[in-house]
């Protein structure tokens, strides 16, 4: 009856083992890396996106805020809802300091 059992590996196998590890792991590291960088790419155009719609909805305000405080629209309603006027020369009256 004969015994089975393992030999040892001869040194050229062994070290060929570890670089097989090796190339595995970076593999399954360049794999990893390559997913992350989409992800982050992918959050990077979302990102963008809203910024470009905040910078638009800015826009839109400021241009607003422009035709709100436009001074021929103030004197239009300080005329027509305010009853104001300008005065005549006659009417200013100038106070002493």
């Amino acid at each position: 009856m004969s015994k089975l059992y393992a030999k040892p590996l001869p040194g050229g196998s062994f070290f060929m083992f570890l670089l097989f590890i090796a190339v595995l792991v970076s593999a399954i590291g360049v794999a990893y890396s390559a997913h992350w960088n989409r992800q982050l790419l992918n959050s990077l155009y979302n990102e963008l996106s809203v910024r470009d719609k905040a910078q638009a909805e800015w826009g839109r305000l400021i241009l607003e805020q422009s035709t709100w405080t436009a001074h021929s629209r103030i004197e239009t309603l300080a005329t027509e809802q305010l009853k104001m006027r300008i005065p005549s020369p006659s009417e200013v009256r100038m106070v002493a300091p």
